[in-house]
């Protein structure tokens, strides 16, 4: 369903970001343990697509400010295709489709590192899904969450995703960081973190840096207005962990709280840096699952949705 009036749906999406930095909780974690399972990622009820970008961390909000036991989410048209009805009083969540768009109508990734030197129009459309705890009727099949197969291990998957990434990766000393120069990922001993999972979320936290590399996704690091380089590539990366964590079925943790006010300040002032930001990180996350990545043409939007 299509949301025909927005006022201005960058600044009311930015807002709900810095109401809940402001509370102490990022929303681009996810915010419970669900031990191994993939359910901790948004998707859509009917597809089965996970949401991508800016619409993880709107859909995570709503999951923790309503409870709602699943991720889980359809659009009103899906709804009554599966013979499903809208309980009564119940409000949708706006989801969006965003994406820039050069100056002679050649639709460009909004994450595409150059954007910012070519003349780009943004495109931003609404469209409104319900968690499928509003919806009576739905067929039970869909309700039931997959149970992972024998054996599977969600450490297992995320050692094999380090693997197979081909990630230069050295342990020793006190500090985790990616270094540039030699293209190198350093990290403390898996022995020195409480548990295993903080180990791989720290670890995917470095490896997303490490997609920036120029061979890879050549994210250049560059200051932006209302913040400085750095605090913007540790947002991008806070983000891309988080959506690998939810992928892969391990509890994300905030990494770098210290750039929690820069980030505030920065969303303050400019209504479209979280959109940017959600939509590099996920250009990230495509490079090292590229399983998950499927480009979704303008006219399928809605579909999608």
């Amino acid at each position: 369903m299509k949301s025909s009036s927005v006022p201005d749906l960058y600044a009311a999406v930015t807002q709900q970001i810095i109401t809940a930095l402001e509370a102490g909780c990022a929303p681009w974690v996810c915010p419970w343990d669900r031990s191994g399972s993939s359910s901790a990622m948004p998707a859509n009820l009917s597809t089965g697509r996970p949401y991508r970008g800016i619409n993880v961390l709107l859909l995570n909000m709503q999951v923790m400010a309503h409870g709602y036991t699943v991720n889980r989410w359809i659009t009103f048209q899906q709804a009554r295709a599966l013979g499903g009805h809208l309980r009564r009083g119940e409000s949708g969540t706006p989801i969006v489709f965003f994406k820039l768009l050069e100056a002679d109508g050649e639709a460009r990734a909004a994450n595409d590192a150059d954007a910012s030197a070519r003349r780009v129009i943004p495109l931003l459309r609404s469209f409104t899904v319900f968690n499928a705890a509003q919806v009576d009727g739905l067929p039970e099949a869909l309700l039931a969450l997959p149970e992972p197969a024998p054996g599977w291990s969600p450490v297992a998957t995320a050692d094999d995703l380090l693997v197979q990434s081909g990630a230069v990766i050295r342990h020793g000393g006190e500090r985790a960081f990616y270094r540039p120069a030699d293209d190198v990922i350093q990290l403390p001993l898996p022995q020195a973190f409480k548990a295993p999972v903080d180990y791989y979320a720290t670890a995917l936290h470095e490896l997303t840096h490490w997609t920036g590399h120029p061979s890879r996704c050549n994210r250049v690091l560059s200051g932006r207005q209302h913040i400085e380089a750095y605090a913007f590539e540790e947002l991008v990366a806070e983000i891309g962990a988080a959506f690998l964590c939810s992928h892969i079925g391990i509890q994300g943790a905030l990494q770098h709280a210290s750039y929690i006010a820069s980030w505030l300040e920065a969303l303050r002032n400019d209504k479209r840096l979280v959109f940017t930001a959600a939509s590099i990180a996920q250009k990230a996350v495509d490079y090292l699952m590229p399983e998950l990545a499927a480009p979704v043409a303008d006219s399928q939007a809605k579909e999608t949705a």
